[in-house]
């Protein structure tokens, strides 16, 4: 089974200017992610999708394939993810290349194991999914509506962690990276879809860079891994 790697950047970043390309742990933050996915044996291709000639640069000096710039209308503040995916597909379908898996990577999350996507997708065959999401186990308790205040547990009946049911655990989506087969994601134009498979991967691979803090935050944990991650 053939996979494409899909990194998009967009170059505005409101939160963090220039966010796809500062330098975190010693390289610019989309280096990580192209290079775990250029180490990997499954990969067939890495291809970075953006609007800006510097980021475009600097991921073709890791070893992505930049083949096109993103049009304009698809990388403003409102695009979304899937638009950009849904238009690298059908450059692919005008260039008669064929791909059996699309596997969405996330710049903002460099936080991975070595050998996490071909660990993923060797469970993504093996469970005959048709798309999966990478989560995190979370045993925070959660609230909502604070105009009348409604939690997602039995707060008079607070459990340990240690003691909730399998049944009843919870997960994070960690945003780090999807996988989907190609047929189902022209034909229903989103990243999730018919059989969704989980894919647990460890909490601290779990963190997305969008702030400052963020930064600081993930950085630490790099070089603390170093060699690990």
């Amino acid at each position: 089974m053939s996979t494409v790697a899909f990194i998009p950047a967009r170059g505005g970043s409101k939160g963090v200017p220039g966010k796809n390309i500062k330098l975190i742990a010693g390289k610019p933050l989309i280096a990580w992610s192209i290079e775990q996915a250029l180490q990997s044996v499954q990969i067939n291709r890495v291809v970075v999708s953006t609007d800006c000639l510097e980021i475009a640069e600097c991921a073709r000096s890791y070893g992505a394939e930049v083949p096109f710039m993103r049009p304009a209308e698809i990388s403003g503040d409102t695009a979304t993810t899937e638009s950009a995916m849904l238009h690298f597909c059908d450059w692919l379908k005008d260039t008669n290349q064929n791909f059996d898996n699309f596997l969405l990577i996330q710049a903002t999350s460099p936080i991975r194991a070595k050998g996490r996507f071909d660990e993923a997708i060797r469970f993504f065959e093996e469970g005959a999914y048709d798309s999966l999401v990478a989560v995190t186990s979370s045993h925070r308790f959660f609230w909502q509506q604070p105009e009348s205040p409604r939690a997602s547990y039995n707060y008079m009946k607070r459990p340990r962690r240690q003691d909730i049911p399998e049944s009843e655990r919870k997960y994070m989506e960690t945003g780090s990276f999807y996988l989907t087969r190609m047929g189902a994601l022209r034909e229903t134009r989103n990243r999730l879809c018919g059989r969704v498979g989980m894919y647990l991967t460890p909490e601290e691979e779990s963190y997305e860079i969008d702030s400052l803090i963020d930064f600081k935050v993930c950085e630490r944990i790099l070089l603390d891994l170093a060699g690990e991650y």
